[in-house]
């Protein structure tokens, strides 16, 4: 009988993973040996950080990129269709969410084994539950483009999209957030409702929706600071 795939959420930053990592979520994941992770050191500092006495030289972690080739996840696969659960980890948050976990989870599906979801913290989701925004129709686009005229075109096509009731949410690297901003508020309307969701679960937690034009008035500073942003005409 195949093993089992579990989705595993890891916390936002450097938040305390006894507030937002469920006790079920934590049990299964010390119980695994085999992950599928976007960086290893980064999955292996998790782990520990969770258990101290946890078995890093006896655990196996496959690395998967957006531009990753199931081919070369081959040797996982048999493991997990022999028998052994495995684990799949962003670097933050859920994977598959603006993260190559999907990946795994869609080849597992195309060999019938099973995909279980662990419950814990997404900024998608937690951004948009706090923003007061339509959560009855919404549309994540992950990362817009980087270059200034495409960044602009993308927000220009979201907020046009949002005008039918849509929440339209997106994100950026931090160190872009700024250039992020100033798109924002130099194409949108001034009516648009803009929320801005920065360091979810953190000390430092920052979410407030407000009209563009409010948000002229008093922009925030975040700089290096994970941030989701929503908008709604």
């Amino acid at each position: 009988m195949s093993g089992t795939v579990y989705m595993i959420p890891v916390t936002l930053g450097d938040a305390d993973p006894n507030l937002s990592i469920p006790i079920g979520t934590r049990d299964i994941t010390l119980s695994l040996r085999l992950f599928a992770v976007e960086e290893a050191r980064t999955a292996r500092r998790w782990l520990k950080s969770l258990d101290r006495t946890f078995p890093i030289d006896s655990t196996l972690f496959f690395p998967v990129g957006k531009h990753s080739d199931v081919a070369g996840l081959e040797d996982f696969f048999v493991r997990v269709s022999g028998g052994s659960d495995a684990g799949v980890m962003s670097e933050a948050g859920m994977p598959g969410l603006a993260d190559p976990g999907n990946i795994i989870a869609s080849e597992a599906h195309r060999r019938g084994i099973r995909v279980v979801p662990l419950t814990g913290p997404s900024s998608v989701m937690l951004a948009l539950v706090a923003s007061g925004l339509n959560g009855q129709s919404f549309s994540f686009h992950g990362y817009l483009p980087v270059d200034p005229q495409g960044r602009r075109k993308a927000v220009r096509e979201l907020e046009r999209l949002s005008a039918g009731g849509s929440t339209q949410i997106f994100m950026e690297t931090p160190f872009r957030n700024r250039k992020m901003m100033e798109d924002i508020l130099a194409v949108c309307q001034p009516s648009t409702r803009l929320c801005i969701a920065a360091d979810i679960s953190l000390p430092t937690e920052f979410i407030r929706t407000m009209s563009v034009a409010e948000w002229r008035r008093q922009v925030p500073a975040l700089e290096k600071r994970p941030a989701v942003f929503l908008i709604q005409a």
